[in-house]
């Protein structure tokens, strides 16, 4: 498993990153198995959220490290400050709160990588970073970025960060996959677009995608006349994407893999650190993300796949 450093933890982030967005209580032999998988692929860093299946998910992981004895050697990634049924949360007491809660659940006294799961653009960029800025004083953060924050207000932050003397944000978590998003999945959710991509290329900030396999689209069970999936249908059917996945599977053919890997090999293989939020169920399809991340796409096959160039 390849892996990337991010800006304030002592051990590497691997290039897959294990979603927990099924993780509950009552499936905890599922997700003692799934981890198991992960674990033998190489995998070190994994996914939750203060929202996830209602706070169980960040229990379920909390159990499995506390039975294993593994803390130690696993990245936890997981957000907090969510909007609510009242609107935006992105302030000082959500965030604390939010931060506190998810320790206890996940049962350690730090998190490596903490996210805010939304932006509130209402709110400058100097107030937020204090705050996080205070639970990385206090050990309780290692490092933070944004979940669907936009490149301008991550630059921004980080410009703030700079001239204040201040730890700023390490990585971003937008949706980047090679099928390209209509709309948001979520209210507030971010996809990145080619400026953003540049953004990235130029600062080298860390991206870890969500989504990174287009929720499915390149698996082979969907066509345009295949509308059981609302929400695939709302953000991914569109001819450009139809005629990315005839090229992934076009590419898929020549390199003797699947179009799904090679979906999953666009995200890694950008020119800046990338990792892909992954949410395989069985071994099977966890050994296909393990084989898709060893693909290491050219520039020009890079190009070609996203229609920004007329040939590999």
């Amino acid at each position: 498993m390849k892996h990337i450093q991010i800006k304030g933890l002592d051990k590497p982030v691997s290039k897959l990153i294990m979603g927990s967005d099924f993780f509950r209580l009552d499936n905890r032999q599922e997700v003692s198995d799934v981890l198991g998988h992960y674990l033998a692929i190489g995998g070190n860093t994994i996914d939750s959220a203060f929202i996830y299946c209602g706070g169980q998910s960040e229990q379920a992981l909390g159990i499995w490290m506390d039975e294993l004895g593994n803390r130690d050697d696993i990245n936890i990634f997981t957000k907090g400050a969510h909007h609510d049924q009242n609107g935006p949360r992105v302030n000082a007491e959500a965030i604390r709160s939010d931060l506190f809660t998810s320790l206890e659940r996940l049962r350690t006294d730090y998190i490596d990588l903490y996210a805010l799961h939304r932006d509130d653009p209402a709110v400058p960029v100097g107030v937020i970073l204090e705050a996080l800025n205070e639970h990385v004083e206090a050990g309780r953060i290692r490092a933070f970025g944004g979940s669907n924050w936009t490149h301008a207000r991550l630059q921004e932050a980080n410009d703030y960060a700079a001239k204040n003397g201040l730890v700023g944000f390490s990585f971003s978590s937008p949706n980047l996959s090679l099928a390209k998003a209509k709309e948001p999945f979520w209210s507030g959710c971010v996809s990145v677009d080619e400026e953003a991509l540049r953004w990235h290329e130029s600062t080298q900030l860390p991206l870890l995608s969500w989504s990174s396999q287009a929720r499915g689209f390149f698996t082979g069970r969907y066509s345009p006349d295949v509308l059981d999936n609302a929400d695939l249908v709302r953000v991914f059917y569109s001819d450009e994407n139809w005629s990315r996945l005839h090229r992934a599977e076009q590419l898929a053919q020549e390199k003797g893999v699947t179009a799904i890997q090679i979906a999953l090999a666009y995200v890694l293989s950008q020119p800046f650190p990338a990792c892909a939020l992954i949410g395989p169920r069985n071994e099977a399809e966890m050994l296909s993300c393990r084989d898709g991340a060893e693909l290491v796409l050219t520039p020009q096959e890079l190009a070609w796949l996203d229609l920004t160039a007329a040939t590999v």
